[in-house]
């Protein structure tokens, strides 16, 4: 601490020091020094555990993939085609079930339809004996 002292010849006349005193800050900056490195390797310490790796990429539809079309009204559509019954879809499907190896099914439904349509669908997927069946769906948009 910096004081201030009268002129050796007793005149009276004080001289204010324009100074800082910067060892108050310098002892509180380095108390929190110490007290962050005793704290930061605590926080660091966590349970090793190996995240798994996403991989965005689109589908490549295959050719010899079906395509299943089921829209608001609940029309079935094979590859653009309309299949006018469930009779009609089992026997299609029974005729791809036996191919080896056996193409994926992949389901598009419409937004508006309701799920009774898809279900039929799945169930005649099934009944055919299709392993693999997919949804369709609309990605969500970027950044969003």
């Amino acid at each position: 601490m910096a004081m201030a002292m009268g002129s050796p010849d007793g005149d009276g006349e004080e001289e204010v020091i324009a100074a800082i005193n910067t060892t108050p800050l310098v002892d509180v900056m380095l108390v929190l020094l110490i007290i962050f490195l005793i704290t930061i390797p605590v926080v660091t310490h966590t349970v090793p555990v190996k995240l798994p790796a996403e991989v965005n990429e689109p589908y490549k539809t295959k050719p010899e993939n079906i395509n299943l079309a089921v829209n608001k009204d609940g029309d079935v559509f094979w590859n653009e085609q309309f299949v006018p019954t469930t009779d009609a879809l089992l026997g299609k499907l029974k005729a791809v079930a036996v191919q080896v190896p056996q193409p994926e099914l992949h389901i598009r439904g419409d937004q508006a339809a309701r799920y009774e349509f898809v279900g039929k669908v799945i169930l005649t997927a099934q009944r055919a004996g299709i392993a693999k069946i997919g949804f369709i769906t609309e990605p969500p948009a970027r950044g969003g």
